[in-house]
């Protein structure tokens, strides 16, 4: 006797056996489920959606895990201050690789062509630094995403306002989501 090829075939040949079954059905998911188990957790990945969470979060890891990361560069004048702690904030979250850079010439690492065409996204602190990559780079921006995040030159390196900040404005850019 010959594998039944179809699923309404393998149907068929299951529906024969009139309840006396010694050997399961071919077709897949004849084993029992628990009902009351798919009613609460597709209630729980509706509410996961309505509040804009992954449920559960290890399948966000493993989501972010086989996903390629959203490269994201910051940019301010001396690459010290703003844009260093952009990237420390941003370096250790799943699915982001950042890199900072600076506009002046004596920046600790001064925008290159490749920093421009490695990011996905151009975060910059302050229009005058948008008005600098669009002079100098003026191919390798146009079809970049360059946000301006209007954050002065105020903050020291790693300050509790300057993270809180970045994290507020770069974060609804970086991962879609709105801001509540």
């Amino acid at each position: 006797m010959s594998h039944p090829a179809s699923r309404a075939a393998r149907r068929v040949e299951a529906r024969k056996h009139d309840g006396d079954r010694k050997v399961e059905p071919a077709y897949r998911g004849f084993e029992q489920k628990s009902w009351k188990l798919i009613y609460r957790r597709a209630n729980k990945l509706g509410r996961a959606r309505q509040i804009g969470k992954i449920w559960p979060y290890r399948e966000w890891e493993t989501l972010m895990a086989d996903a390629v990361p959203v490269k994201v560069l910051f940019v301010c004048s001396h690459n010290k201050w703003r844009s260093t702690t952009g990237e420390a904030v941003f370096r250790s979250v799943a699915g982001v690789a950042a890199r900072s850079a600076g506009t002046a010439r004596d920046a600790r690492h001064q925008v290159t062509v490749a920093d421009v065409r490695w990011a996905d996204m151009i975060f910059v602190m302050e229009d005058k630094h948008a008005q600098r990559l669009r002079a100098d780079f003026r191919q390798e921006v146009a079809y970049k995403t360059l946000h301006v995040l209007d954050i002065p030159d105020d903050y020291q390196f790693m300050d509790e306002a300057l993270v809180d900040l970045l994290r507020e404005r770069c974060e609804p850019l970086i991962f879609g989501t709105k801001a509540q």
